[in-house]
């Protein structure tokens, strides 16, 4: 999203389009130019599980901004030295964590949903705390090998019967 901000002058000057000079009009239109697109991925309400050590989980809404479908197929962050795309799904009657194959695919303009008992994004052998308000940084890759960096935030939450610690769920 691109702000073009323009303002009035300090006492004694005049401003108006018209007197404007040829280098303040150039420059104004470089920086339209030049104005980044959207990025093709973007995470909105991106926020990290709190606890201590052991595993936890990411969640947000990833947002498709292009014309053409996206796979995020990796994620990283420096909380952990090990991040994986999970997914939650009924097995043999009892909901199990596994990782995703494939990917999380988010269609054309639309959106793929992150959430607790859903698809997640799953840190395992986490190094340090997560406070509430925490601000926890990652990077996910997408299939064509772009990349997506985000800040996610410490959020308490007990969930329904999420328990992210080792020896739960399947891996």
């Amino acid at each position: 999203m691109a702000v073009l901000v323009s303002g009035c002058g300090g006492p004694g000057t005049t401003s108006t389009t018209a007197s404007a000079s040829p280098a303040a009009a150039a420059a104004t239109e470089a920086a339209t130019a030049t104005a980044a697109p959207s990025p093709a991925l973007t995470i909105t309400d991106p926020w990290i599980k709190t606890g201590g050590k052991g595993m936890t989980a990411a969640f947000g809404t990833l947002v498709n901004n292009t014309d053409a479908e996206l796979t995020v197929v990796s994620g990283t962050s420096p909380l952990s030295p090990m991040v994986e795309l999970h997914e939650v799904v009924d097995s043999g009657g009892k909901m199990v964590m596994r990782p995703k194959k494939g990917g999380f695919v988010v269609p054309v303009r639309g959106s793929h949903q992150l959430a607790p008992g859903g698809d997640h994004i799953m840190l395992m052998g986490v190094t340090g705390k997560v406070e509430p308000g925490a601000e926890v940084p990652f990077t996910l890759t997408l299939a064509d090998g772009s990349t997506v960096e985000f800040t996610a935030i410490g959020k308490d939450f007990a969930g329904g019967k999420e328990n992210y610690q080792p020896g739960e769920g399947k891996h």
